[in-house]
Formats: C-alpha cells, sequence, structure tokens
C-alpha cells in the first residue's frame, strides 16, 4: 500500500497495491473525489466534474 495526500485536504489516502491509472477515489476526509494521475511516484488529483450535456 501506498499513501497519497489529498489535494484539497492534505489528508493521507491509501493506495491499493493494484491500484490503476484513472482510477477514482474518495477522500476519506473531506469526501472530494480524487483521480490517480500517476502510479511510480503515486500522484492524486481533484477528479474532473462531470457534466451533463442534457442532450445537446
Amino acid at each position: 500500500m501506498t499513501t497519497v495526500s489529498c489535494p484539497e485536504c492534505e489528508a493521507q489516502v491509501l493506495l491499493d497495491a493494484d491500484v490503476e491509472l484513472g482510477e477514482i477515489l474518495v477522500c476519506p476526509e473531506c469526501g472530494v473525489d480524487l483521480e490517480v494521475t500517476a502510479l511510480n511516484p503515486a500522484a492524486l488529483e481533484l477528479a474532473p466534474m462531470v457534466q451533463e450535456d442534457w442532450g445537446e
């Protein structure tokens, strides 16, 4: 397991050994969605908000 700091609140987020690039995780402290953007070394960024196109 690897730990990485949440970019929003600086809490430590545990990453499983089988985590994949692009995987979405939730910060256990502040609850924001985080995207795994690198694996070696591990890095997290705020996940992009999904925007509804309302059929356009």
